[in-house]
C-alpha cells in the first residue's frame, strides 16, 4: 500500500494544480483514488478534494496548499 494518497476528481484542474505542487518538490508520487463513483469517499471528501492523505497515521491535507505546506506538513 503506498504511504501517500491523493483523493481526486477525474477532470479536475484543481487537483492537476496539487500534482503540480507536488511534482515541484518531487514528492513521492501518491496513489490517486478518484471519489467519483465511490458514495463513501464523497461523502468524506466531496467538498475538499484534491486531498493529500498519509496512509501511515492517517493526517490530511486539504487543498489549496502550496510547496512549503506540504513540507511542512511532511514532517
Amino acid at each position: 500500500m503506498p504511504r501517500y494518497v491523493l483523493y481526486q476528481r477525474d477532470d479536475c484542474h484543481l487537483c492537476d494544480q496539487a500534482l503540480a505542487v507536488l511534482a515541484s518538490i518531487r514528492f513521492p508520487e501518491p496513489e490517486s483514488v478518484f471519489i467519483d463513483d465511490d458514495v463513501a469517499l464523497e461523502d468524506a471528501y466531496g467538498t475538499r478534494v484534491p486531498v493529500l492523505r498519509d496512509s501511515r497515521d492517517g493526517r490530511e491535507l486539504d487543498w489549496p496548499f502550496d510547496a512549503g505546506q506540504v513540507r511542512a506538513w511532511m514532517r
